[in-house]
């Protein structure tokens, strides 16, 4: 199909990728022009003097904590390439972010170091940068003649700092949920967010440290050495057949480990005591009316809570992991120092009494005789996507499936829905791929009350979440494409390339629906309803909302993995 990203998308690509070939530091205000003409989507508000919060929120969610300190950003693809630059970063502290799993270092005082895996790295990170800084100069100049500011900045401590809601509303002419979602937005500490955009404007400086293609796949070769370790067995066949699964790390674990179910009253006490989100009662009344899919899904997600509140945070995730190593789920977190973690599997290891009822079925025992495991890897962003598996494809036995489990915004459902795609338009090689995907609406229907499941979906792969504006979306919309996501493309095209002799084309359509010996299943979720009025993923996270579709796509997954590998063993 004919390319129709917009000549302003274009030409802010076009702008930062050329000034970022500089050996020298470039000011963040040189991308600022080209990014309030592009008119994102998910900055609407650029334009304007008012402050867009949600696009800051959403910024800021994905920049570490530390970032108000920060004045300098540079951006390498190894140790190598910053220590030659004159970059100790192995001495700085690793921090990170709650909404990007990028690995960062920080030197404490005002440079920030970013790792990049591929170019999606660099078309998410500029144009949050630069959305950041936008929205920050805003609020700065609402709060330099402020009382409000005046306050901020003669605060003689940090933890001194009160804001009250009511004067941050009327001092920065936002509404009541806005003023929340700032303070939520800087982070533990909002106070020293405020002090800092009160006390000056901000003027970000980037580098881009050279780097190539074949650095992006010495990336995904040092992972892939990180992750073969955990995969590679003494016995004889060495390399097992795989299940591949791009998914995240708690949703398999949890339905296949059974480590929750089986501390269920450590968790509802957790539960009662802090009631996060206000899920206790919640709990406590599917429990009463014996609703084990909800109380289940409830379960699984509070488990994280738990891990992230408990004191002892690390030993107490360690205890988790133990419990599932012995189950025959093996976590290997951030393999070869790639913040991309993965999960090995073994089919045969599986305890069926710690398997969710949902993912059972008769005839399990014969997975005790099964030869394969399950390599589930926490998904990465856009082109990483594309490297890693086709790093694995050198490396492991036979495949016999890929499963893609992921986030994606919907341009005709509600959050919470499902949408199942059979025909992807990738930005990257401008390819359209045609596929076979084995899951239909019926596969996910049944684990879900609030969501609903759209199969036979058209899939757009977008190259960024800043890099959508609405003639963009509207010219794909009338076109039939309803899901906006980043990683289904780079995945099929490295699914190519394991099943042709050579490279992916680039501005082809390419039929993939009878050329895979394995079956490739593609799901999604929907966190955001960009032409929706109702909600968007600026202000509205998916939090608990979003574990019923999380938790139907998984099982969806897990059941159509076992059962066909308990049929490839055959009857009892």
């Amino acid at each position: 199909m004919d390319r129709v990203l917009s000549e302003e998308i274009e030409t802010y690509i076009r702008t930062y990728h050329s000034l970022l070939r500089s050996t020298g530091w470039v000011r963040v205000r040189a991308f600022e022009e080209a990014h309030i003409f592009s008119d994102s989507s998910l900055h609407a508000g650029a334009r304007f003097a008012r402050p867009d919060v949600a696009a800051f929120a959403y910024s800021a969610a994905r920049l570490p904590d530390c970032m108000p300190l920060v004045r300098r950003v540079v951006m390498g693809q190894s140790h190598e390439h910053f220590e030659s630059a004159g970059f100790r970063v192995q001495s700085w502290t690793l921090v990170r972010t709650r909404g990007r799993r990028r690995p960062l270092r920080w030197d404490g005082r005002e440079t920030l170091a970013v790792f990049l895996t591929s170019t999606s790295d660099i078309d998410d990170l500029i144009p949050i940068l630069t959305a950041y800084q936008i929205e920050w100069n805003k609020l700065h100049r609402l709060l330099e003649r402020s009382t409000l500011g005046e306050r901020l900045r003669l605060a003689p401590d940090v933890d001194s700092i009160e804001v009250p809601i009511e004067e941050l509303e009327a001092t920065l002419a936002v509404s009541p949920q806005d003023a929340r979602n700032l303070l939520v937005a800087l982070g533990p500490s909002p106070g020293l967010g405020l002090r800092e955009i009160a006390s000056h404007p901000l003027d970000l400086s980037v580098r881009m440290l050279a780097g190539s293609y074949s650095q992006y796949q010495r990336a995904a070769q040092r992972w892939w050495t990180g992750v073969d370790a955990g995969y590679l067995q003494k016995e004889e066949p060495r390399r097992r057949p795989v299940y591949f699964v791009s998914s995240n790390t708690h949703s398999l674990s949890n339905l296949l480990g059974g480590y929750a179910r089986a501390h269920e009253e450590t968790i509802v006490a957790f539960a009662r005591a802090q009631n996060p989100e206000n899920l206790a009662p919640r709990l406590e009344a599917a429990r009463a009316r014996g609703d084990e899919a909800e109380y289940h899904n409830i379960l699984y997600y509070l488990l994280r809570e738990l891990i992230h509140r408990a004191p002892d945070a690390r030993e107490k995730r360690r205890e988790v992991l133990e419990y599932d190593a012995a189950g025959g789920i093996v976590t290997l977190e951030s393999p070869g120092r790639i913040d991309v973690s993965a999960q090995v599997i073994e089919i045969r290891k599986l305890d069926p009494a710690r398997i969710d009822p949902r993912v059972r079925f008769p005839g399990m025992e014969r997975l005790a005789q099964s030869d394969a495991v399950i390599l589930n890897i926490d998904y990465p962003l856009g082109m990483a996507a594309y490297h890693h598996l086709s790093r694995l494809g050198q490396g492991v036995g036979e495949i016999r499936g890929i499963y893609v489990m992921g986030k994606a915004a919907t341009l005709n459902g509600r959050v919470g829905d499902v949408m199942i795609s059979s025909e992807v338009y990738d930005e990257h090689s401008r390819n359209v791929y045609y596929f076979r995907n084995c899951f239909h609406a019926s596969d996910v229907q049944p684990y879900l009350r609030e969501g609903s499941v759209f199969d036979n979906q058209k899939a757009l792969s977008a190259r960024g979440s800043f890099l959508q504006n609405w003639r963009y979306m509207h010219t794909y919309y009338r076109e039939g494409y309803t899901v906006l996501e980043m990683e289904a493309g780079p995945y099929l095209s490295a699914i190519y390339e394991l099943v042709f002799p050579g490279r992916h084309p680039t501005d082809e359509v390419v039929h993939l629906s009878n050329a895979t010996p394995f079956e490739v299943g593609i799901l999604h979720y929907a966190s955001d309803t960009p032409y929706s009025r109702r909600q968007t993923l600026l202000s509205k996270s998916l939090s608990f909302f979003g574990v019923e579709s999380t938790y139907g796509c998984a099982i969806a997954i897990a059941r159509r993995i076992l059962e066909n590998e308990a049929n490839r063993i055959g009857p009892p």
